[in-house]
């Protein structure tokens, strides 16, 4: 499968837009497009799931290695995939997008800002292409998406700059329904805002689809990693529009092996009958009145005591803590499973590539044994003096402390987020 990176000068550039404009340009040329994302992010690969019909897939080498990486490229399947950045193309030490693009040998589209700028845009462009020589990764900056270009002079002036060796790919003309809004965490989510087939129409018919199709290359590819034996497990997995943030690669790794489950604890579901319950992270603070009388959430609390095994990771940890204090200063009763109370707060609490290491064994990872995710949230959480945590935090802030991984009974909440390829969910099944 042949693939493009697009990366950009800085966050907020656009390249959000630029992608799902990419992406339906290919489409519009019958091919098939496989989306994926660089970096631990759960909500832009949600835009492009609604334009591209399937699954995103996660990139991130921190979280899954090189060898995990290029193995969960080969996971997707298309005619091309379309790899959108994370912030500038080479921001980020534990998994930038140049890291990305380099371990898979993909060329760069580079999306600048020309709203202001015509000769400057291949400047700019020329200062990325040729920074790589100076930095740690290898990169190869292959071409130019302009945003916020007009046609006419203002898109020939930016063409016709351009060194021999920089592709003119197209450009994102200006209009302000290309916007997407924002909140707390980042874009709305693809179902909530997503860009019209019109806008995004528009936009397609300014890429140069058959020239970003010969600049793509294919990736080197390794063995498939051996299947796991399955196990005659069955899994409860709360997905709905509290719990949104998992990566595609986690619930296939639990298929896998196990038979999933999925319950929506906003809509009223009761837990379904299980081996174990993984509560992954979303906006449980945006339905904390409906979560505090959701059957599920309240059987959790039988379930713990009665020792079946819970994982809740960010929101999971929010809504097994005692309590959620939303930022209009409501207070709702949640689970009740671990002892902490759980406060929204107007500004990150923290942002980063995180590493753990077990104190013991836990039920996502043996002693002594490290794992690598990574963390975003706007909440703390006030742990009860008795609190018990599973790991103590290496890289990142984790709950308190430097400790992540507050457990009681058979339960694990951590604010640390998770890959399948850190082997955590092979060893939640192994605990069942």
């Amino acid at each position: 499968m042949k693939g493009i990176v697009i990366g950009g000068t800085r966050s907020g550039v656009g390249k959000t837009v630029a992608t799902l404009a990419i992406i339906r340009a290919l489409q519009e040329r019958e091919y098939t497009v496989q989306p994926a994302k660089a970096g631990p992010d759960f909500i832009d690969p949600s835009h492009h799931e609604r334009v591209a019909g399937r699954p995103s897939r996660t990139l991130d080498r921190w979280l899954q290695g090189e060898d995990g990486l290029r193995r969960n490229y080969y996971r997707g399947d298309g005619d091309v995939c379309v790899v959108e950045g994370v912030m500038g193309l080479y921001d980020g030490d534990g998994s930038s997008t140049a890291m990305v693009a380099e371990s898979l040998d993909l060329p760069v589209v580079l999306a600048v800002d020309a709203k202001a700028g015509m000769e400057s845009v291949a400047a700019t462009a020329l200062g990325f292409q040729r920074y790589s020589e100076h930095a740690d990764t290898d990169v190869d900056v292959a071409g130019v998406i302009a945003q916020r270009a007009h046609g006419g002079r203002h898109e020939r002036g930016i063409r016709d700059a351009l060194p021999d060796d920089l592709t003119y790919l197209g450009r994102i003309p200006p209009r302000d329904d290309f916007e997407i809004p924002d909140r707390h965490l980042g874009l709305h989510m693809g179902d909530e805002s997503p860009l019209s087939t019109e806008v995004l129409d528009d936009a397609a018919e300014h890429i140069r689809t058959e020239r970003l199709v010969d600049i793509a290359r294919t990736p080197p590819q390794l063995d498939r990693e051996p299947v796991q034996p399955e196990a005659d497990k069955r899994v409860a997995v709360a997905r709905d529009d509290a719990f949104r943030f998992y990566y595609p690669a986690t619930i296939e790794r639990l298929r896998e092996r196990a038979s999933v489950v999925t319950f929506a604890p906003t809509a009223g579901d009761e837990l379904p009958d299980c081996d174990g319950v993984y509560l992954p992270g979303g906006y449980p603070e945006l339905h904390a009145a409906t979560l505090e009388n959701s059957p599920s959430i309240r059987q959790l609390g039988a379930g713990a005591a009665d020792g079946l095994p819970i994982v809740g990771e960010c929101g999971g940890l929010m809504t097994l803590a005692e309590t959620l204090t939303t930022d209009e200063g409501d207070t709702h009763r949640m689970a009740g499973v671990l002892p902490a109370d759980v406060q929204m707060h107007d500004r990150y609490q923290a942002l980063d590539h995180v590493e753990l290491r077990a104190r013991e064994s836990t039920l996502t990872a043996g002693s002594g044994q490290s794992l690598r995710g990574h963390e975003f949230h706007y909440s703390s959480a006030d742990v009860a003096r008795d609190g018990q945590f599973a790991f103590d935090v290496k890289r990142g802030d984790g709950i308190e402390d430097g400790r992540d991984g507050l457990y009681e009974y058979e339960t694990l909440g951590t604010y640390c987020h998770v890959h399948p390829a850190s082997g955590a969910f092979d060893a939640f099944l192994e605990a069942m």
